[in-house]
């Protein structure tokens, strides 16, 4: 294959009208839930006093790191230079900002008085993770939008294709160390308050966010009639896996710190072995699910090499990759606020020592979901309006240079 050009999507199938029609109905389902929690407060929700950070942060956080991680792919090919993902690139850049949209929509929407997001964005305290995260979330979507202008401007993609690559590269690992900072600085709970947030959250994002490509390049093809090499798939499967380990590494350092530290051992005891749900889902719904099952499929089976078998690794990853964080952003609000660390309570009425219980409402479901179906239409109005898809029709292999993209 010696020249590719690229196309918009297809907007007179039925096809397409579906996908607008369930993603919009989404979003209107969240702008419900969202409506009905500020008109009622918050109570209705499973969050309290103590577990403040619920299932909507769960969904916000979620889309984020995968917008971090998606951006991964248009990296390889712009910095590492790596010719088979050049044709990538625009897909992955449109993914950054559309799942970066959503699940800031999802953080607004969850406030309870969006005005106050006024007061957020002109009054600053630097002391605050929250408020450099402002800054850091702004500038990640104009850092990606110039980068995909670069990459779809023939003019300007031979001379600022690879600065603005590195640019976007850069700036993808310090979004990403700043949502790890948020739980990492927050020296509160006994849960957080360690820097190996910020690195496990980065390399969490990579399999997150190449999950996400995958099942997104793999159903535009299906839609498009694109038919698609086994050998396609290849590379991107196993840089998933490679992913997944690096991610489960770091997960396994964060538990063996804390269960080294004698003051976390119990927070550490709570999840791994007493914690009810968060125990469950950590082993079964990470190490498992996440972790074990979608490397099996990718090196041990023969399924792997197939369509079918990439997408379930990857929907494998990313069940895995939300029971993590339900894990660590509510299991770490789930144990006891050690109000008086050192000291000895006699009497307390601040449930001191008690596990705190949350069951999330069907309203930050609805919610939650509402940032993905935020994320997806844009996702598919962009394909529609932008040439992102990429020729020939029949994908049996990606070897192009970046001089001969259209």
């Amino acid at each position: 294959m010696k020249h590719l050009t690229f196309k918009e999507l297809d907007g007179n199938s039925a096809g397409f009208y579906t996908l607008i029609g369930i993603f919009g109905a989404l979003i209107l389902i969240a702008l419900g839930a969202a409506y009905y929690m500020e008109h009622n407060g918050h109570y209705v929700t499973g969050m309290d006093n103590q577990v403040v950070w619920g299932m909507p942060h769960i969904f916000a956080i979620f889309l984020i790191l995968s917008a971090s991680g998606v951006l991964n792919v248009a990296s390889i090919g712009s910095v590492f230079r790596k010719a088979f993902y050049h044709p990538l690139a625009r897909i992955s850049g449109l993914l950054a900002i559309t799942l970066l949209i959503g699940g800031l929509s999802v953080l607004v929407l969850d406030l309870g008085r969006p005005d106050r997001l006024i007061v957020a964005m002109t009054s600053y305290n630097f002391k605050s993770i929250f408020a450099w995260n402002i800054f850091l979330y702004n500038g990640f979507l104009v850092v990606v939008g110039i980068y995909v202008f670069i990459m779809m401007n023939n003019h300007l993609h031979a001379k600022y294709y690879v600065p603005a690559g590195l640019t976007a590269f850069v700036g993808r690992f310090v979004l990403t160390t700043g949502t790890g900072s948020i739980f990492g600085f927050l020296v509160a709970r006994e849960a957080f308050n360690t820097a190996i947030l910020a690195p496990l959250f980065i390399t969490l994002s990579l399999a997150l966010g190449m999950a996400v490509f995958l099942i997104v390049l793999i159903a535009s093809c299906v839609w498009t009639d694109r038919k698609m090499g086994v050998e396609f798939l290849e590379r991107p499967r196993h840089l998933l896996g490679l992913f997944i380990a690096a991610a489960f590494y770091f997960v396994l350092v964060y538990h063996l710190t804390n269960l080294y530290v004698t003051g976390r051992q119990e927070v550490e005891l709570f999840v791994l072995s007493d914690g009810g749900i968060y125990t469950i889902l950590f082993w079964f719904g990470y190490v498992v699910l996440g972790t074990l099952a979608p490397l099996a499929i990718i090196y041990l089976t023969k399924f792997g090499n197939t369509r079918d078998g990439t997408l379930t690794a990857a929907a494998l990853v990313l069940l895995g990759g939300f029971s993590l964080l339900y894990v660590i952003i509510i299991g770490g609000q789930a144990y006891p606020l050690d109000v008086f660390p050192n000291m000895e309570v006699v009497s307390s009425g601040f449930s001191d020592g008690i596990i705190n219980e949350y069951s999330p409402s069907i309203w930050e479901f609805m919610l939650g979901l509402g940032g993905i179906g935020i994320a997806m239409l844009l996702t598919v109005l962009g394909m529609r309006i932008l040439p992102f898809l990429f020729l020939p029709s029949s994908i049996q292999g990606m070897h192009v240079k970046p001089e001969e993209i259209d």
